[in-house]
Order: structure tokens, then sequence, then C-alpha cells
């Protein structure tokens, strides 16, 4: 009866299949878990994807990270729950809803009412949710699907407004009218960490105009402390790679100190002669320096050669307060629509000289420090532009267009264009040209974003920043350059969090006002606002409600009316929250904390691991850590990896367009699991940028599990024709057998604590390549080639039981050190050696045991095995074939000891590099070879033929240089 199972072929698919129907009839995961003391937690979050999108190679390669630790941990003893979740709500959700309906946000509580419409997003959310769990089981992610948290339940939403409740009852949040960051083709405002997500900022091309302002000739000429004038039209010149915010424009702003010259020229498009005014500094920029003093009677219209003249330099400070005309005036922005001042010149603190003209034209609607100064300075605003993205009405022929390609116009022409045309042939532009630069755009419809004047909910992070980069701190982050660097330096920098959106779909925003805002009140919990409608209900000023509701979302929550402690009514603030805050809830709304399960709450806070891609860091990453610190001045997280990103194997970001994707169901069923997550862990740290090769899969499937496949199926079919059966108990003492076996044994538990000290530090690739190592170059290919005539005796002896149960411990070994990364193989040659129903997964990480390591051993073999590699790559060069013997080895040496290590080993090589004899001779003689050709030369003539291979031998190795002491 055969005690080994054996097999015709490697198939890790076959395998996949076969270990999956075990761990579902065994519960196997459920074990792992149960079989674990719930006093002793690792603690693991799992941050939520969304379902309305199908999975790709990159999920693959992050839940292999987030798996690895959770299983390695478990091994450990440790009881790793991990819960799975769904992230269901916000814009992506929207955009995709507002795509198959066929409408866009205008439309809804229009053409479709605000409940057929979120309807249809809870019904889309978790359009893709099977298929996102059957990529989890191919995979071997073992995640708690049953009870997942989901964002959009009414506990989870509870969860939410107490955190908001806390957060508001500490006075962290207010709502202000500040100019943010917009994005017209989704319809709401962007938080400053959505705006950060990477690829957010593009390299794009616009049309650029340095505008002339006309100014008073006598106010410039007072400001420059000229007395004569010259009766020359007079320009404050201001660029702008923005020409779509000049009808918006109230003011200038220049930088106190810096110094401004006046400028006697001809403006280059309609050369007439004039005088303009931009920074001394930048006066290169603008103007050509062998055109300064240039004779202006010798020019003509149209030449390229313009002469200039500097007449005056002054400070900034001294133009404070100059007037000039409005630059483009339209009816919809005459000065009756201005809510202040306009049309002077201001100073700006954050004016330069970097670039532009030392002059900034100032739309306080569209710009942080525009809408500031302008504040400062009594200047009042115009929005010439609507939440569409388009010129609002009585704007010319301006009127109804389309600052930006926002919804995918045919012919779409920009109005920058038009701009720069107009203001050239008014006499208003002083130079036009295009431009590269970065411009942020939305992170979901990729399409560019403005910065716009809202009235939004924020959070005052800025008040927190001491101590979000104080915890910070206490984070152990993988790379550590990501904790320090990406994340430290957005804490030092950090802004106020813009938590409200203007969309329908997401968790609404629970603070209720009166009319006039003198009265708010933030509800944390389904309980409170019963009481709260209730006391509206006792009131009689409006008619009586329902105090249970259906759902917490939109419209539902919008019917409700509340009342003010001096009886007026408040209703609530439209908006829903940033679908971010949702994900970042999850430490505590997976609980229903604070309502329920209080304990598991304080058990699982913070997390031990968390782990998430690159894209995350100012993301989820920063949400968690946001959220847990004003809640429990406390890090939300202990460990974090973060992952690069998936490219194709040129280095290409992946996409359909490019036609690089891979699919990561036909890669695993052709493949099978264990092969592409150990080619992912193997090929490079989880941090850095992953070229996902295709035959990279291949050669991981072939030479490792190959290897390993066979190194089993070899003690497999020998072990069975001789009925070993492995006894612990009766096994031979390790210090009683060979060498070679004491070799392995050493090797084995050096791997053992190379892994565990690896793993325990989050690095799990030098942990696989260890592995790899042992597996190829110690197990397969030296200690069982070295021992085969052992197995092969026909006579059972000491030493041929002691080779047998080397080999098994090895292999026992193996499968859990590797179960983390290859769960489904680990699990499959754990049971083929153990022949019951035990799996890996619910046993322990092999201790390594100091006794057995003997590191003399180990450098001696090292030297041995580094000799044959040599040879056999000799052989390779020379066309010399494997198996025809060599008549000597000459090995160079450093030492005595090396020497006596060589000749100690000597069997080994003489074994595997086919040699007759081995000679060894010490440095000094190495480096009279390598300093005297011709000594060489002779001693290899006084030996005879038989010194070719020593030849061949030292030109391989020649470029090395000993030292002579």
């Amino acid at each position: 009866m055969k005690r080994y199972p054996e097999y015709k072929q490697l198939n890790l698919a076959e395998i996949d299949t076969t270990i999956t129907q075990f761990w579902q009839e065994h519960k196997v995961f459920e074990q792992s878990i149960q079989s674990r003391a719930a006093s002793k937690p690792f603690v693991f979050y799992e941050g939520p994807p969304s379902a309305n999108g199908m999975p790709g190679i990159h999920h693959v390669v992050g839940r292999t990270i987030k798996d690895i630790f959770c299983r390695y941990k478990t091994l450990q003893g440790f009881r790793v729950e991990r819960k799975g979740g769904w992230d269901t709500h916000g814009l992506p959700v929207e955009l995709k809803v507002e795509a198959e309906m066929g409408i866009t946000k205008d439309d809804i509580g229009t053409k479709v009412t605000v409940e057929e419409y979120n309807a249809k997003c809870r019904e889309t959310v978790m359009q893709y949710k099977h298929v996102w769990d059957d990529l989890t089981n191919k995979m071997g992610f073992w995640l708690d699907l049953q009870n997942p948290y989901i964002t959009f339940d009414n506990k989870y939403i509870e969860s939410v407004w107490w955190i908001i409740k806390q957060i508001f009852d500490k006075d962290y949040m207010y709502k202000g009218y500040t100019i943010q960051p917009y994005s017209p083709a989704a319809g709401t405002g962007l938080s400053s960490h959505e705006l950060n997500q990477p690829g957010t900022y593009k390299e794009v091309t616009d049309t650029t105009v340095a505008a002339q302002f006309k100014t008073s000739e006598e106010a410039v000429n007072k400001a420059f402390g000229i007395n004569t004038p010259m009766g020359l039209p007079t320009y404050l010149i201001a660029w702008t790679t923005t020409p779509w915010t000049l009808p918006s424009n109230t003011a200038l702003a220049v930088g106190k100190e810096i110094e401004y010259a006046l400028i006697q020229t001809f403006n280059p498009y309609t050369f007439q002669l004039c005088q303009v005014v931009i920074a001394k500094a930048l006066i290169g920029k603008w103007f050509k320096p062998e055109n300064e003093n240039a004779s202006f009677e010798d020019y003509k219209a149209g030449d390229k050669n313009i002469p200039y003249i500097i007449l005056q330099i002054c400070k900034g400070n001294q133009l404070a307060g100059i007037e000039y005309e409005q630059l483009l005036p339209y009816e919809a922005n005459a000065k009756n629509h201005i809510d202040g001042d306009a049309w002077k010149v201001i100073v700006g603190d954050f004016v330069s000289t970097e670039d532009g003209t030392g002059i900034v034209h100032i739309a306080p609607s569209f710009g942080a420090d525009d809408h500031r100064v302008a504040k400062q300075n009594n200047i009042g605003s115009l929005t010439m532009v609507d939440k569409a993205g388009k010129f609002i009405e009585g704007m010319g022929e301006l009127s109804g267009r389309y600052v930006k390609d926002y919804i995918n116009e045919a012919d779409y022409k920009s109005p920058d264009i038009d701009i720069a045309i107009k203001l050239k042939t008014e006499n208003k532009a002083f130079n036009v040209q295009k431009y590269a630069h970065n411009y942020p755009h939305c992170w979901r419809t990729d399409k560019p974003i403005l910065y716009y004047p809202l009235d939004s909910w924020f959070i005052a992070m800025t008040k927190a920043k001491d101590k979000l980069v104080a915890k910070n701190k206490k984070i152990n982050w993988k790379p550590e350059s990501t904790g320090t660097g990406r994340f430290g330096n957005w804490l030092e920098n950090i802004q106020d969090w813009n938590l409200s959106r203007s969309r329908y779909w997401g968790i609404p925003l629970p603070i209720w006002r009166t009319e006039y805002n003198s009265e708010q009140k933030c509800i944390g919990s389904v309980e409170e606002l019963k009481v709260e409608i209730e006391k509206c209900n006792a009131s009689g000023l409006h008619p009586i409600q329902k105090s249970e509701l259906p759902d917490l979302h939109k419209p539902y929550i919008d019917e409700v009316v509340l009342v003010s402690e001096s009886g007026k009514l408040m209703r609530r603030e439209l908006d829903v929250i940033d679908v971010w805050f949702d994900s970042g809830s999850m430490p505590y709304a997976q609980w229903h904390y604070p309502f329920e399960n209080q304990e598991n709450f304080k058990a699982s806070f913070p997390a031990d691991f968390i782990a998430e891609g690159v894209d995350q860091t100012r993301g989820w990453f920063y949400t968690l850590h946001a959220i847990g610190t004003l809640l429990f001045d406390s890090p939300a997280y202990k460990n974090v990896v973060s992952n690069g990103l998936v490219l194709d194997k040129n280095g290409v970001k992946m996409s359909k367009r490019l036609g690089n994707v891979i699919d990561p169901f036909s890669t695993l069923e052709k493949y099978g699991a264990d092969a592409v997550r150990w080619y992912i862990i193997s090929n490079s740290q989880p941090w850095d940028n992953l070229k996902f090769d295709i035959e990279g899969v291949e050669e991981t499937r072939r030479k490792f599990f190959g290897t390993l496949y066979n190194t089993y199926s070899f003690f497999a079919l020998y072990a069975n024709i001789d009925q070993f059966e492995y006894n612990k108990e009766k096994a031979i003492p390790v210090a009683e057998r060979s060498e070679l076996d004491q070799w392995i044994i050493s090797k084995l538990n050096s791997l053992i604590k190379d892994v565990t000290e690896n793993l325990d530090n989050y690095e799990p690739t030098p942990s696989a390549r260890a592995i790899e190592n042992f597996v190829d170059r110690n197990l397969s290919n030296w200690f069982v080639r070295l021992s085969r005539r052992r197995f092969w005796k026909s006579e059972s002896s000491t030493d041929k039981q002691a080779a047998y149960e080397t080999l098994y411990e090895c292999l026992e070994a193996i499968a859990p050190l590797m179960s983390p990364i290859a769960p489904f193989f680990s699990d499959w040659l754990y049971q083929n050696l153990k022949g019951n129903n035990e799996s890996v997964h619910c046993t322990n990480m092999p201790l390594s045991n100091s006794n057995y390591i003997l590191l003399p051993l180990e450098d001696r073999m090292d030297k041995a095995q580094d000799v044959c590699s040599l040879i056999l790559s000799l052989r390779k060069k020379e066309s010399i074939k494997v198996r025809q013997p060599l008549a000597k080895a000459i090995i160079p040496v450093l030492s005595e000891n090396d020497i006596l290590q060589f000749q100690k080993s000597g069997i080994h090589h003489q074994g595997r590099g086919q040699c007759q004899r081995i000679a060894v001779f010490d440095r000094h003689q190495w480096i009279v070879y390598q300093e005297n050709q011709g000594q060489f030369q002779s001693t290899r003539k006084k030996d005879g033929k038989q010194d070719e291979g020593f030849e061949r031998c030292c030109r391989c190795i020649q470029p090395r240089r000993y030292p002579s002491h």
C-alpha cells in the first residue's frame, strides 16, 4: 500500500480546485480562527473595494500581500479575524448610474426622482459582487464574505453619524464659503486628498495671455515719480494660464517689495506706442536684451525686434490703489453685479517673480489666494461661470460655452482661444502663446477641475496637525519613505477637510439648521433622531412626521424637520458626506460601534496591519489616520504595507485602450493561483512598481513549483518502495546522521530563522527568495542529488533511514514556511506527507532550533557549491560535456584554513564536478599568476596538458585580485 500519494505531472490549477474543495468541506478558514485563542488577536482591516466594477490583476497583487501576513500570524498562534467590506457610496457609483440611465445630475429630481435614482444606485453597487467573491476564492484570499460590513447599511450609517457628532461636539466642524477644488463633470466639490490622488495632475497645453489692463498715465507716472506726461496709453501687464477667468477679474495684485519698471515700447500686435508696467526682474522674459534703447524711429510695424526703454523703477506698494479699466465688460459682469470694490491694484503676499509679469490677475471666485486677498482689500467678486463649467447668460458671445470640454463635444473649441483673439484685436493683449503645464483633474471623471466658491462643511484638520504628525511617527510604514515622505509631508502641509458633497447617493450629513443658521443640531444616532422628531411633532409647528425611517438615505432623511431650542423649524443641510469618510470610519462602523459590539471594537482598535496601494496614501490611509486621531487621539493602525503600481512587462501602465491588461481569471486558471502569488512576491518588493510579465509566472511555475514537486515525487516514489513511514519519536538524532544530513538540517533551521525575521518585519520578498534558494540550490540540486545512491540502496541501513527522515523533515517544514504565499500547494504538500485531513494552515510556523545550526559546516558546503557551479559554467563555456570527467580541478584559496575546509568537503565537489582530482593552492601563488603571466606559463609547461582546465579556471576568475596581506 502506498503511504505517500504519487502523481503523473504537476497541475497547479487542479491542485487549487482540490484544495479549495477540501477547505470548504472541512471549514478550514473557520478552523484556523477558532483554533486560536480569542485573547491573542492579530487585527487586520480590509479596505473596502467597490463592487460596481470588475476586479483586475492589481487587486490580486494587493490581496496577496494582505493574505500573506494574515496567514503568517495565524501560524504564529494569533487569532486573525478578517471581516470583508464593501464601499458602496460616492461618485463612482453615481456616474455609472447616470450613464446607464442616460441622464445627468441636473435630471435628478426632474426626469427621475431622487428615490428612483438612489434605488438604482443601491442595485448597481453590488453588480459585480459575485465576481469579486469568485476572485477572492480562486486566489485563496481568506476573508469573511458571509458577514461583511456594507457602507450603505443603516447601522453603518448610524455609526458614521455618531463619529461626525463627536467631531462636531469637539468643535472641529464648521461651514465656510471658500474657494475649493470643484469638478463640473461630477457636479461636486473635492477634498484636498482627492485632488492629490496619483495621476490627477496631467500635463496640458493651454493658451496663455499677458493681458493689457489700461490705466491712467497720470496715476502711474505719480507712482513712479515722473512729472512730465508723454501722452501715451499706459497698461499694467498681467499674465494668466486661464484666460476664461479674465471676465471675472476685479483686481490686480503686486508684491509690496518687488521692484517694477515703467517701460516705453510698442504693442507687438497693434504696433501702438505705449507704456507698460511689469516686474523689473522679469523684463528679460518679455523683451530681448539687445533691443533695449534701440531706435524707436527705425521701428516699423511688424518688426520682430521691438525696441524698448526703461523709464523708471518703483516698489509695488507705490502702485497700490491705482485704478484701471475693466478688461472684458459684458452685461453680466457690470459694476452693479459686484459685491464690493473693483478694478484697482492691491498688494498680495503671494505675488512673486518666479514667472509671469510680477502682476497677478485677481478673480476672487476662482482662486483661494485671490479670494483671500480680495476679501482683505474689500474687493468684490464676479462668478461668470456656473457649476456646470460654462459661462452664464449675459456674457455675449461667450454665453453658454464650456470653459473646458466637460461633455465631450465633438467640435469643442476652447473659449481661451477666442478670448485671446478678442484681446489682440482690441489692443488688450501684450503676448499670447501656448504653454505646457500640469493641471489638476477629477480623480473619477478624468476631466479638469475648477477652483470654485462653495458653501461647504469642513473638518478643521489644521487644528489637529501636531497630533496627526506625532501619531504618524508611531506607525511602522513599509516602505519607511512613504511614511516619512509622501504621507509625512502631506500631514505637515495639511488642509481642512472639505466634507460635504452636493450629490445624492451617500451618507447624509446629519446636521439640521434654522432658516438663518442661528441655531443648529448635529444628530449622532437613530434614537436621538426619533426623540427630536417627537419634539417637533409635539411642538405643533409642523405636520406630524413618522419617527421610524425606512432608510437613512435621501430623499427620506430630507423630509425630516426638527425644532430648535428656541422653537424654530430646522431643516437638514442637503449635502452628503465625502465617500472617503465612509471608508475611514470602518474600524468603528463595521461593528456598529458604539451601539453594539463595544468589546469587539475595543479588541480590534487600532489595527495591527493594513495594506493597500500607494494611491491610498492620501486616501484610505489618511482618512483612517485622521478619524482615529480626532476620535481617540490614536493612530488607527500600527503597521502598513503600501504596495506599488502594477505595470505591463515594458513598464507601461495597464489600460484596455493599449491592450496590455492582464485578465486575473484566465491567468489564475492557466497557471494556478500559487504561481501568480509567488511570482508577484518574489519578483519585487511589494512597494516597488511591479512589471507584470506572464512569462515570469510560467517560469515560477516551472522552476520553483516544478522543482519542489519533483523533490516530493522523488521522495514519494522511493519511500513507497521501501515502505518508509516517518516516526518523529523514533527518528535518528540529527547529531548521529551524516554530515550531509546535518548540513541540510542546519540550512533548514537557518532558513526558518530568516523567513521568520523577514515576515515579522513585513518583508515577504526576501522570504520568498530564501525559500526558492533553499529548495533549488540546497535541497534539490545538492542534498537530493548527492543522496540518491543512499535512497537507491536495496538493503535497509541507518544511513538510508536517516536520508529519508532528513528529506521528510525538510519537506514537512517547507510546507508551512511557504504557506502564507502559496496556500494551495503548501496544503497539498502537507497533506500528502501527513496522510490526514489536517490543514497546514491550522498548524504552527516551525521554530528555528539554534542547536542544529552549524555555520562552519554551512560555510564549507557553500564553498563546495560555488566551486561546482564554477566548474559547470566552465564546462559550458568550453563545451565539455558534464559526464566527461576532468583530470583535475585547481582551486585558489585565501588561507590554510580554507585549504582544510575544501579538503573536508572535497568528496562533494568531486561528485558534482566530475573531477578525478582536486588541487588547492593559496593566495600567494594566485598573486604570482596575476602579476607574472610568464611564471604561470612556465608552471603550465612543467605540469603538462593536464593543467588546461586550470588555465580556463584562471581566465574565468582572473579579474578578482586578492590582497597580498
